[in-house]
């Protein structure tokens, strides 16, 4: 009998909660298909030819324009390099690029790669893009052996190398980016080696001097201005941002001088060093070998001329005197490292260690804290290192991320100018006005949709704002560029992420449907009115859909570009989801005290009659007990 309560009441609860789900199923055309939903993106004019001479020299616009902001993630000692988020092709397809000042071309693996290293995404499929073009060979590039295709060919100063062919496709940039999706050429590998074929990220973003590099591209069609922004997080908090294009600079970052005449690399204006207020014995001309002061985004250490090196190490080890040496975390390297205090927290250690400043020729100079110059020790808590390491037979002056950790790095392309302004990166969107206005709460979205025939896929049900109708729930259909085994497991934090952004519980915030779409996922998104209320105001309705129209949901690039297809604001039902919710909640309660007394009852039962056939009959301790007599004869 309990069993058959305990069943009946799960298959209540099952029913109960079916019909509620079963009435938020994905809009249908009368013959039960899903129209196709579309991403919308923007083709621009074909790019110029892919010269391989480096153009340095650009037209200065003078005309406002749009930027890219695109956020940095990965760890710089970690993994010895940032990346960012970049999506390729129609429909987009995602990848982890590191972010490369020194490099100038953009590449990515290819399907029919046949010497390339497993990475964190797929690789590019360009039979899947209906934007993809290979670039034909011609004059201005080296082709392959049948005469057809461009080629490129990379080395770097580790041994690795990266050689494919040149196709040109959509490029797009993010949320957070004002740039549409634009047309740009860009490798295609077919073959990788040394730490290109054994990195993590699927390849590199070339932000060098260069007709192939993708700022070149964007400055040269007139979309950017000749600027782009790089700002790496700290010891203990990474990520940080890159802004391709100008923005307003603050007005106490300190600039220095860049000749683009003097190498393809971003140089700086270097003259000598101070550490501790004290400045080294340096010829000014030690900064000056080969190609100069070199800054390299995509070389994690600091590498000086061995000069410059030796009278560094003595100057810090000279401040550092109390501290106790210990070997380096890895034999092979002779590094020099300081056990500094049993925990591992980096706060105090500008206490500890000496400021560095790095001075330029119009006497300016450039603060270091400590984390510009240490690294933490891998194998000993509380101990570093020093990330700054001699060039050998190179007199070349290379600063790599270790040296602009928590700095906003401007690179004035324009001006032939490089600033520098010491920041927090990880809060960098808070405390400048990048986005065009000054920072602060963010603004209210505008109370009236976009018309219909701004996107003609965007279906609204023949619920329009203005018409009178009581609004219990919003349902909105949005597709994500990313596919559906991925975002599976990220539902979620995707959710937390709307419910933050609407400023809204997480529990007005459900997931009525997730259906795959090739490449893209397209869910079914169900927002619900506070349980104090059972209706939505058209005012507040309007501002949810609004929000997501017009993209003004925010949303970490890991989840793709998004786009609503689709909403409908129904009315509520009888009985709302909160009078369901609370009716199901009681039910199971009455439910399960039915079942627990008649379990209770059942068990007293069986006990009462476990009782009723012993013929033993206990003896009261309060009765009188009678002595026994002897039976007579018979």
């Amino acid at each position: 009998m309990a069993l058959t309560l305990i069943s009946a009441t799960i298959t209540l609860l099952i029913y109960l909660s079916l019909s509620i789900n079963s009435n938020a199923a994905l809009p249908s055309d009368d013959d039960g298909s899903r129209p196709p939903m579309l991403l919308p993106l923007f083709l621009s004019h074909q790019p110029n030819s892919t010269s391989r001479s480096v153009s340095i020299h650009h037209r200065k616009l003078q005309k406002s324009l749009p930027h890219s902001r695109m956020r940095l993630y990965d760890d710089l000692l970690l993994n010895g390099y940032y990346t960012t988020r970049l999506w390729i092709g129609t429909p987009p397809q995602m990848f982890a690029l590191i972010v490369d000042s020194g490099s100038t071309v953009t590449y990515v693996p290819c399907s029919d790669c046949e010497q390339c290293g497993k990475h964190q995404d797929p690789k590019f499929q360009p039979e899947m893009s209906t934007t993809y073009q290979p670039v034909k060979c011609n004059m201005d590039c080296n082709c392959d052996d049948d005469k057809e295709q461009c080629l490129y060919e990379r080395e770097y100063a580790e041994h690795s190398s990266s050689k494919g062919v040149l196709g040109e496709d959509l490029i797009s940039f993010g949320n957070e980016s004002q740039l549409t999706p634009q047309r740009a050429v860009f490798g295609c590998e077919t073959v990788e080696t040394g730490d290109l074929y054994s990195q993590r990220a699927d390849g590199i973003i070339g932000l060098g001097q260069g007709d192939l590099s993708l700022v070149d591209q964007l400055v040269d069609k007139g979309l950017i201005t000749n600027s782009f922004a790089l700002c790496y997080g700290g010891m203990d908090i990474g990520g940080g941002s890159m802004v391709l294009g100008g923005f307003a600079y603050p007005p106490d970052m300190i600039f220095t001088d860049s000749d683009p005449d003097r190498s393809p690399y971003y140089n700086i204006d270097l003259t000598g060093i101070r550490v501790a207020g004290k400045q080294l014995s340096l010829s000014s001309g030690v900064f000056d070998g080969e190609h100069g002061a070199v800054l390299d985004s995509g070389t994690t250490y600091a590498y000086l001329p061995d000069a410059a090196f030796a009278a560094f190490e003595e100057a810090v080890m000279r401040e550092a005197s109390p501290l106790k040496q210990i070997d380096g975390p890895d034999p092979n390297f002779k590094d020099t490292c300081f056990h500094v205090a049993p925990s591992n927290d980096a706060s105090g250690l500008s206490k500890i260690f000496p400021s560095v400043e790095m001075v330029f020729k119009s006497g300016q100079s450039w603060l270091l804290s400590p984390e510009n110059y240490l690294f933490r020790h891998s194998k000993v808590h509380g101990a570093y290192c020093l990330g700054v390491f001699p060039n050998g037979k190179d007199h070349t002056t290379l600063l790599g991320g270790i040296v602009v950790r928590n700095t906003l790095v401007v690179y004035d392309r324009e001006n032939s100018k490089v600033g520098f302004w010491r920041t927090n990166c990880s809060e960098l969107s808070d405390r400048l006005p990048i986005d065009g206005a000054p920072p602060g709460p963010p603004q209210p979205p505008p109370a009236k949709l976009p018309l219909n025939d701004s996107n003609p896929s965007l279906n609204t049900s023949s619920n329009l704002p203005g018409e009178k109708i009581q609004i219990g729930q919003i349902n909105l259909d949005i597709q994500l560029t990313v596919n559906s085994s991925y975002l599976k497991p990220r539902i979620e934090e995707l959710f937390k992420v709307f419910s933050k952004e609407l400023d809204i519980k997480t529990t007005q915030v459900y997931l009525s449907n997730l259906t795959s779409n090739g490449t893209n996922s397209l869910i079914r998104v169900v927002v619900f009115p506070p349980q104090s209320s059972s209706l939505f105001s058209n005012v507040t309705a309007t501002s949810i859909v609004s929000r997501f129209s017009n993209h003004q949901i925010k949303l970490p690039d890991i989840f793709g570009d998004y786009q609503l297809v689709a909403y409908k604001l129904e009315p509520p039902r009888e009985g709302t989801r909160w009078q369901m919710r609370n009716t199901i909640v009681v039910i199971a309660i009455v439910m399960v005290s039915v079942v627990v007394g008649l379990l209770a009852y059942g068990v007293w039962l069986m006990w009462k009659r476990k009782q009723g056939s012993n013929p033993y009959t206990p003896v009261d301790e309060a009765t009188t007990i009678v002595a026994e007599q002897e039976l007579q004869p018979l």
